[in-house]
């Protein structure tokens, strides 16, 4: 049922808080509360400021491509009532910005259209909130180019041809193998020439499939090879089906187990690939149906590329070429519906090392191997020297540039405590939580001395030390917080140690509040902001960037437009003491490297850091450009899984969990000592 709507007159008045005799409904009170919510959303999350006047440019809350609106579906309800100079759909965002040809006919849309009731592409029901605005602005980005060594050839095979391709596929044939099938949970999977074994991101040389690649493949290759898109013939090939909605983690080919020269054929469906740079810089790029993608050279080695799961991409509204990069015109931006897309991925087997010109991330080049994950208190620690304190040493600087602003729900637990309180901030980094409160008295430490350094440079109490054995009196704080932490501790007891010394710290009735970063960052059916951020945010304080994360929908509805499945898969965890949360232990173990800004295969695991910028530009031989990858250093993070920092907590002496909830990507506890 759409919400009431009032007069022109009624709701610009009460949108300015003036006084009106007019007595609202229940059902219009409720209605002017959401219209309100959404102005106060876009003022805190994104900085759009809306005016209590009637203007040419309107705000339209729930109308965005982000969640599931396109302006195919929004424009028409807009011209109904005014003729609309322009209509702005900033990318992946919940909301969209309208400008009339005068004032007057933006006025009839907002008295009109606000509390309307539409319905998305996948039949759901939004309800559009209007706002006036000054302008309607929105911070259009730099012109991109395409990764170097990236080329889409768009219909590279006709229909014909690409219905003969889809119809010799026969997915019945392996029906009794279900070794690949149950690891692959939204699409199918065939291999020729050799397997593509996903655990391991590899093939086994050794053991080529018999029939080698199909016949029918034959004269296509034959004809790439001879009008120069592809240089090597493959020999191996992975058909996958994608159902609509689905997608593929961002990930990169291994660099031991194929030539330079990675070849995807798109049938049935176009899509948009993400294709991104370990520096942050990430490049959408339109697949259509029938196009061929070519990787090599630094798209192959450097870029990751994968699909987000999503029933909608955002495309170029305006007709052309098809293929290539997603523009961030947000006058010339919609959506596109996803279909039932097969691909083609052609490889070649390598069987020499690769030597490539990423040594930093390339397998066969690497001086390090991944640790394991460790089986004493020894191994722990050093464990811990080298994958934390010796990397944070490492990247201080760059880490201090990257972490402004403190996180609100920290800001508001160390703005509730009594003036002149002593809090001790333990692993504070570079200090930004120091000066939050200027009515305490706040002593941080750390175990990076270049991070207490720049502590100290802003005038901030610090001082090096470990979190498990802080000199600081027993009894003498009266807060403490612990922010992005403890996860860095590699086993459950030295976990449990390092909040024990937390609680050592509390006079009786002392709170303190803890946060670790969630194995869980899609929960209650919305994606974290880590998942959903586009850049690669990089940092200690991985679950929470610096800003609050924006809703998919500023006021009521969450549409499905691409959820993630997410399963907590609890690994490489040695148990807790009696009463704690149980996981099971692995011995053993390398300690998986992430890719960053996708979910986490395991609790235990190597988080890498990106040294950002481009050294190499200017040099001679430097191609204009390219991207020169700085040092990657691993960090190591135990993320946690739901109530298993609760159980840790409930493990200590004298202690009560005040409180416990999920703060974007984080756990959080806030403790009292009793």
């Amino acid at each position: 049922m759409a919400a009431p709507r009032l007069s022109g007159t009624q709701c610009i008045a009460m949108d300015s808080n003036s006084q009106s005799n007019y007595k609202l409904s229940k059902t219009e009170k409720k209605f002017l509360r959401k219209q309100i919510k959404a102005r106060h959303t876009l003022l805190r999350h994104e900085g759009i400021e809306t005016v209590s006047y009637a203007t040419q440019s309107l705000v339209v809350a729930n109308g965005g491509l982000g969640n599931g609106v396109s302006r195919n579906q929004l424009l028409p309800v807009l011209e109904k009532y005014g003729l609309v100079d322009a209509l702005l759909m900033p990318p992946h965002k919940p909301y969209s910005f309208v400008r009339y040809r005068t004032a007057e006919e933006a006025k009839k849309a907002y008295v009109t259209l606000n509390g309307k009731e539409i319905v998305d592409d996948l039949g759901q029901k939004i309800i559009l909130y209007l706002n006036f605005v000054e302008k309607a602005q929105w911070k259009e980005l730099g012109l991109q180019a395409l990764p170097p060594g990236l080329m889409v050839v768009e219909e590279i095979i006709s229909s014909e041809d690409e219905k003969m391709l889809l119809e010799s596929i026969n997915w019945t044939e392996d029906i009794e193998n279900q070794n690949v099938q149950k690891s692959l949970k939204h699409r199918r999977v065939k291999h020729f020439g050799y397997e593509f074994h996903y655990e391991n991101n590899n093939v086994d040389k050794d053991m080529p499939l018999p029939g080698g690649l199909p016949g029918i493949c034959d004269s296509l290759l034959e004809k790439w090879l001879k009008e120069g898109f592809i240089k090597h013939k493959p020999d191996q090939l992975t058909i996958n089906q994608y159902e609509p909605g689905h997608g593929i983690p961002a990930h990169i080919d291994t660099h031991s187990a194929f030539e330079d020269e990675i070849v995807s054929l798109s049938l049935g469906s176009e899509i948009v690939m993400d294709f991104k740079h370990p520096d942050g810089v990430t490049v959408p790029v339109m697949l259509p149906r029938r196009s061929l993608l070519v990787m090599t050279g630094e798209s192959r080695y450097l870029w990751t590329h994968g699909i987000t799961p999503r029933k909608f991409d955002t495309v170029q509204a305006s007709k052309g070429p098809q293929s290539g990069i997603i523009t961030s015109d947000v006058g010339d931006l919609t959506l596109s519906k996803r279909g039932m897309r097969t691909s083609f991925t052609f490889r070649k087997v390598r069987q020499t090392p690769c030597n490539c010109s990423y040594p930093l991330v390339c397998d066969s080049q690497m001086k390090e191997t991944p640790p394991s994950f460790p089986e004493s208190a020894r191994e722990a620690s050093q464990l811990e020297q080298d994958y934390v304190h010796r990397v944070y040493e490492e990247i201080a600087e760059h880490f201090s540039s990257t972490r402004h602003t403190p996180w609100p729900r920290v800001v508001e637990f160390l703005k509730s405590l009594p003036c002149g309180s002593l809090v001790a901030d333990v692993g504070c980094g570079n200090g930004k939580y120091l000066g939050v409160n200027k009515e305490l008295y706040m002593i941080g430490c750390d175990r990076s001395q270049k991070l207490v350094d720049i502590c100290r440079e802003r005038c901030f109490q610090a001082l090096v030390c470990d979190a498990l054995a802080v000199p600081l009196c027993s009894g003498s704080c009266d807060a403490c917080i612990s922010i992005a932490v403890i996860h860095h501790f590699s086993t459950a007891e030295r976990r449990v140690a390092a909040l024990q010394e937390l609680v050592r710290l509390l006079r009786p009735g002392g709170q303190a509040l803890v946060y670790v970063w969630a194995m869980e960052q899609e929960y209650n059916k919305k994606k974290s902001k880590y998942l959903r951020e586009n850049r690669i945010s990089q940092g200690k304080e991985e679950g929470t960037s610096s800003d609050t994360a924006m809703p998919e929908l500023l006021v009521e509805q969450v549409p499905n437009v691409g959820s993630r499945d997410s399963e907590c898969c609890v690994s490489s965890v040695t148990d807790l003491p009696e009463g704690g949360h149980k996981a099971r232990t692995v011995t053993n173990a390398k300690l998986p490297v992430h890719t960053n800004r996708t979910s986490f295969p395991s609790q235990d695991l190597l988080v890498p850091w990106h040294h950002q910028g481009n050294p190499g530009e200017g040099k001679p031989g430097h191609p204009a450009g390219a991207h020169d990858p700085g040092p990657v250093f691993h960090r190591y993070y135990h993320v946690f899984c739901e109530g298993e920092l609760e159980a840790a907590c409930q493990t200590l002496n004298s202690v009560s969990i005040l409180q416990s909830y999920y703060d974007q990507g984080n756990w959080c506890v806030i403790l009292q000592k009793v």
